[in-house]
């Protein structure tokens, strides 16, 4: 054989080896990217709101029993939990975490707004907490370019409270409130387009999206990692009144409020998220407990974790 042609041979050879390599490497990753995939679990965090004005040491050693890893402390009008550990002081408030086994995960405040979250910071971050959730305020029903222009603004004012929240090892969570600059789709891209702070992210609320419910798998997928705080709650039959107890709890997963979470839970499951979910719900009045015993709250709780469970691709 000349040696022109076994060289011609010799080089297809080692080209189609080649692009067998890069075949063989693409379908190892996606088989990675697949067990990462099947291997997605929720990661629950529970909301101290749904035991209203229950005392810590009651609340605490709920966690475990509901699935959850940690709590999320809220203060009023929701619950008083935040409250209860100004008042017993924080050496006993870490000696009471220690005795249950518990841990802080998030401290959710709306009063002081996403500009007055700071002296917050240092004492979630002193309880070993990550998360701030708290929402952006107005100017609300804003769409568009509007939208756009607005979230510039408002991210340019948060750059001093997330660059404190970073330096703590915390972040802040913005969650998109129907009254609130984040609500709207528009405003949720907005967020990711303008966002380049990786201490600031967005709490979504799927509740404050019954309008655009179709949109809330793609909008997980926008957010990506921006998501950092999630909510397993739904309009159900609205949460500003007062309705009957079976049509209020509607408003939780698996409790017949109409929200197909198999493609949520897909859409989480796509990104990979990390995060927490939280489930979730508003009594009416705020701040009263959403069943009348610690125990009935807990079972509820692990009702929609369980359906939640059911509805994982």
């Amino acid at each position: 054989m000349p040696i022109q042609t076994r060289t011609l041979q010799k080089e297809h050879l080692s080209r189609r080896e080649f692009c067998a390599g890069l075949l063989g490497a693409a379908a190892l990753a996606g088989a990675a990217s697949s067990v990462r995939a099947e291997a997605w679990k929720p990661n629950y965090i529970l909301a101290s709101a749904l035991y209203g004005t229950f005392p810590l040491a009651d609340i605490l050693p709920e966690i475990a029993k509901t699935g959850s890893a940690c709590l999320d402390v809220w203060c009023l009008k929701h619950g008083n939990q935040r409250e209860q550990i100004e008042e017993m002081g924080h050496d006993a408030f870490s000696e009471l975490l220690k005795k249950h086994g518990a841990k802080v995960g998030s401290f959710t405040n709306y009063p002081l707004g996403p500009f007055g979250l700071q002296p917050e910071i240092k004492i979630l971050a002193k309880f070993g907490g990550s998360i701030l959730v708290t929402g952006s305020g107005g100017p609300k029903g804003l769409s568009g370019a509007a939208a756009k222009a607005e979230m510039a603004k408002f991210l340019e004012k948060m750059k001093p409270h997330a660059d404190a929240a970073g330096a703590a090892g915390v972040k802040i969570a913005i969650e998109n409130h129907s009254a609130s600059l984040l609500h709207h789709p528009d405003s949720l891209r907005a967020f990711v387009e303008l966002n380049k702070h990786s201490s600031l992210g967005v709490a979504l609320a799927p509740h404050h999206l019954h309008t655009f419910a179709e949109q809330i798998p793609q909008l997980i997928e926008d957010l990506g990692s921006h998501l950092i705080f999630f909510y397993a709650q739904e309009h159900g039959r609205g949460y500003t009144e007062k309705l009957p107890k079976n049509e209020e709890l509607m408003q939780l997963p698996g409790f017949g409020g109409g929200l197909d979470y198999k493609p949520v839970l897909r859409a989480l499951r796509k990104i990979n998220y990390p995060g927490w979910i939280e489930i979730f719900m508003h009594p009416t009045p705020r701040g009263i407990p959403i069943l009348p015993r610690v125990a009935e709250v807990s079972a509820a709780v692990n009702k929609s974790r369980a359906y939640l469970e059911q509805c994982l691709p």
